[in-house]
């Protein structure tokens, strides 16, 4: 059981912004799936439940110390990416097909399950752990170990990723990234590797641009002719969406719903506007649309304050591996976020990356109370020192 003792050292500024998120997605959850015919019934019960068994989780997490964290986290690994690789063999009465992607296990009276988000749980124990062994190895670092753990990260994030990736999942994949770069930015490596790990991805997408622009012909036969058609079809619907109606839809009346939300919005309940999957991936659109601009900023301001939060936890803490973990973790939702929000409004592409703590999904919102598990860790271990030697 969680004492009272030990919930007084968890962040309550921190629970209390989850719970506001969490009655903020349960009413738009409601909202975006009773208005249209879409579905048979409102999904509200569902994500009350998911938030639930999602604060247990984070609490009961909370309950561990760093030591028990680390001890966890090879197995959690091998666990979820043997999951991950079971998709490729599992049937569709178990793991069917949805959207071009299989991704879930179908769980009896649960509903789906996504392993794919619980790989980030298991990167950012695992990635930290090898990133500090480094760290207490090579007291005086060269360019030959640096590039060592490059490797080793390389190692242990590639294998799953590309599972990942083949199902295809492209929006997952980014949020692995988003997670892991800064971490190693934060390892400590010789800067000029660092420099030349920065400048690779810069060079890729400099290139990719400059192909688009100035060869398209290329770009399209090469570059677009690697990728599957569902990839293809949203890159497209992104970068001309009055062009390519059929597969701009979704943004396009994104655009529409928020756009006609205008400062104070329509009220509750009274979006008019169809969205696909607007309780998923776009329930920002239904947000904006019934709150208007200053419901959708209230909801921004909300979710970046649980960031400014983890962030301020992970600056107190003053420990390396504590410091690796929060970065991540803040790094991830930031672009979760911004990448969330930036593709209902037509600035970035539809990737299928939902919005932390609002959309509706079980595997999403469960995956990141257990990374607000370690936040709560984190601080109630900085918290909970019996001594603190003031600088």
């Amino acid at each position: 059981m969680l004492h009272l003792s030990q919930l007084k050292r968890l962040d309550v500024s921190l629970i209390v912004s989850l719970l506001l998120l969490g009655g903020i997605s349960c009413l738009f959850v409601h909202s975006s799936s009773v208005n249209f015919a879409q579905y048979s019934s409102s999904f509200i019960i569902k994500q009350f439940i998911f938030y639930f068994i999602g604060f247990f989780i984070m609490f009961g997490i909370s309950l561990l110390d760093i030591e028990q964290l680390k001890r966890i986290g090879w197995p959690f690994y091998g666990l979820i990416v043997l999951l991950t690789a079971g998709l490729i063999i599992a049937p569709e009465s178990i793991a069917r097909t949805i959207n071009q992607a299989k991704s879930w296990y179908q769980i009896p009276f649960l509903g789906s399950l996504q392993p794919s988000e619980f790989l980030k749980f298991a990167f950012l124990i695992v990635v930290s752990k090898v990133i500090i062994a480094h760290q207490e190895k090579n007291v005086r670092p060269s360019y030959l170990a640096d590039l060592w753990l490059l490797i080793k990260i390389g190692l242990i994030v590639l294998p799953p990723t590309l599972l990942v990736y083949k199902q295809p999942d492209t929006g997952m994949v980014m949020l692995y990234m988003a997670m892991i770069l800064p971490m190693i930015f934060f390892s400590g490596i010789q800067k000029k590797l660092l420099v030349i790990f920065t400048a690779i991805p810069l060079v890729i997408i400099s290139t990719i641009l400059v192909l688009y622009v100035r060869f398209n012909e290329f770009f399209t036969e090469k570059i677009l002719g690697s990728l599957s058609g569902h990839q293809v079809s949203r890159i497209y619907g992104w970068l001309q969406p009055y062009e390519y109606t059929d597969s701009s839809f979704q943004v396009r009346q994104g655009f529409l719903a928020i756009g006609s939300g205008e400062l104070a919005g329509k009220g509750y309940l009274n979006n008019n506007v169809y969205v696909p999957e607007k309780h998923t991936d776009f329930i920002f659109s239904a947000i904006a649309e019934e709150l208007g601009f200053m419901g959708g900023a209230f909801v921004i301001a909300l979710l970046f304050f649980v960031i400014y939060r983890i962030v301020l936890i992970t600056v107190e803490a003053k420990d390396p591996f504590m410091t690796l973990m929060g970065a991540g973790i803040s790094s991830l939702l930031a672009f979760q976020i911004t990448q969330n929000i930036g593709m209902t409004i037509g600035l970035l592409p539809v990737t299928g990356v939902t919005l932390p703590f609002l959309s509706y999904g079980g595997s999403s919102l469960l995956s990141n109370f257990m990374l607000m598990g370690i936040v709560m860790i984190i601080h109630k271990s900085y918290r909970g020192y019996m001594f603190k030697v003031e600088d």
